[in-house]
């Protein structure tokens, strides 16, 4: 193992975690919600305008604990942001308020 941190410089100012979090319960779970394909949504929108992995990056993760059946959870950092029930369709009015509508914030 070879440790890095003091050679790593952080280039991104904002990362993006979607929740795509699989349980087997009663409960409901961000993968059944559609956390991939909102997670995809995402990453379509940083490419349409040149922020993918540039600035911005985007990571699935477990559990957010922001359940629902109505949609995936995801938080934007280090902004602080949390979002619960988000589908495909919600994608571009998060990601444009968050980061403009051209990502002209980023």
């Amino acid at each position: 193992m070879k440790r890095r941190t003091d050679k790593q410089t952080t280039r991104l100012d904002a990362h993006v975690f979607v929740c795509v979090n699989e349980r087997d319960s009663e409960y409901a779970c961000c993968a059944e919600a559609g956390g991939e394909e909102t997670a995809a949504a995402v990453k379509t929108w940083l490419r349409e305008r040149d922020a993918f992995w540039s600035p911005v990056g985007v990571s699935t993760t477990d559990c957010l604990g922001l359940c629902s059946e109505a949609g995936t959870a995801i938080t934007i950092q280090p902004h602080n942001e949390w979002f619960a029930e988000v589908r495909p369709d919600d994608v571009d009015d998060l990601m444009s308020e968050a980061f403009g509508p051209g990502a002209d914030r980023i």
